[in-house]
């Protein structure tokens, strides 16, 4: 890690001026108001760059798609104020047909089955010591998890993953950092999976499709050989954006020796070293107590939120508002919302509501280090709960 942080660092004596310089045009206005109440606010672009953009008429699934392969490389859909939309793969494909005929037997992957049972093992007895472990220990074990957590939601999900707002040099690193910690597979490889599960949503080809059961979607997928349309499909999306990021493929490159470090080694040293903690309470309770929570709170919006819940935007797919879920993960459970407009920064039309994660991305457009964050209006929104919703939206 100290290679990771030295040459990441690298990159500050030449980025750190002109961030400087253009943070008076690019960052979030003083003057406009941080939301303060819980449904969404249109932010005022009174800024150089824009720093929100409100999309008002999202595309439909066919046209965002494309009705055949090369969808890419058709003109870009507009909405009546003129945004333009890229025809991206985090959009559901409707044309997908499932194959016909029997379905390909579970190939087990062993080893993930034994060290994911040996880390539930060792998370079960951390529980039973966090009653002795010292209180500095837990606040590490709970900052830990929410840094981590941030790595996933902020990083891998919505700015690698759907694109939903830009981040600066700064910000990218300590993300890459997070989603280090983490441990949920590295970020380019994490990305191409969840793009294949939002354009293959509930099919063969979605890695974790819940249709297959709550222990699949949830840790099965984990434990088993990918299914062969998932492989298939995933080969043949667009990662250019990812594999031209440096600092993706090099988190890539040194992934195995940053886990050993960030997931593991610093979480149980930490206590251990500095104040005094016993090593067995160090180890179970704030290594593998905290990733087997980070580990099911993400599943958990795989399983739970695509099973469990409202279906206020589109009563036609799995996903749903699950409010227990976005409680434990940072805010991703409002899952209805996001898989119907899955290029919302806030992945959630209620934007501070029960969503750490949208706060952090506030927090850091208000710093410079975040910005071009995407908003769908209440406009569009009401005009699709109309259309495809339950009818358990409420407006205001």
């Amino acid at each position: 890690m100290q290679t990771v942080v030295s040459e990441c660092l690298a990159f500050w004596p030449c980025v750190a001026p002109a961030w400087l310089q253009s943070r008076k045009n690019e960052t979030c206005s003083p003057r406009t108001p941080m939301p303060a109440h819980l449904l969404q606010e249109e932010i005022s672009p009174s800024y150089t760059m824009t720093t929100t953009t409100t999309i008002t008429a999202p595309a439909s699934r066919a046209l965002q798609n494309g009705a055949a392969r090369g969808a890419s490389k058709a003109p870009l859909e507009k909405d009546e104020e003129g945004i333009d939309y890229e025809m991206r793969d985090d959009i559901f494909d409707p044309t997908y047909q499932e194959k016909d005929g029997p379905k390909p037997k579970f190939i087990y992957v062993w080893r993930n089955i034994i060290l994911m049972g040996m880390l539930h093992l060792g998370a079960l007895y951390g529980i039973f010591l966090v009653p002795s472990s010292r209180v500095y220990t837990l606040i590490w074990a709970f900052g830990y998890y929410l840094i981590s957590a941030l790595g996933i939601t902020a990083g891998a999900h919505r700015l690698w993953s759907h694109r939903t707002y830009k981040a600066r040099l700064p910000l990218r690193i300590f993300l890459t950092i997070a989603n280090t910690m983490a441990f949920q597979n590295d970020i380019f490889e994490w990305a191409r999976d969840h793009r294949v599960h939002h354009k293959f949503s509930e099919t063969d080809a979605d890695p974790h499709n819940a249709q297959r059961g709550f222990f699949f979607s949830h840790v099965g997928w984990l434990l088993v050989r990918k299914h062969p349309d998932v492989i298939e499909k995933g080969r043949l999306l667009d990662l250019s954006d990812l594999k031209s990021e440096k600092l993706v493929m090099f988190q890539r490159k040194y992934y195995k020796i940053g886990i050993l470090l960030m997931c593991f080694i610093l979480p149980t040293f930490v206590p251990w070293y500095f104040w005094g903690e016993d090593f067995a309470h160090s180890l179970y309770v704030a290594t593998l107590l905290r990733y087997a929570v980070v580990l099911n709170a993400t599943w958990l919006v795989n399983s739970a939120a695509h099973m469990y819940g409202s279906r206020p935007y589109d009563k036609n797919i799995n996903p749903r508002e699950n409010i227990l879920v976005a409680l434990g993960a940072a805010g991703e459970g409002f899952h209805n919302y996001h898989h119907t407009f899955p290029y919302d920064y806030s992945a959630s039309e209620y934007r501070w509501h029960i969503n750490f994660t949208t706060f952090f991305i506030d927090c850091m457009c208000f710093l410079g280090l975040a910005y071009d964050r995407k908003k769908v209006s209440k406009a569009a929104v009401a005009a699709r709960c109309a259309r495809t919703g339950e009818g358990s939206w409420k407006s205001g």
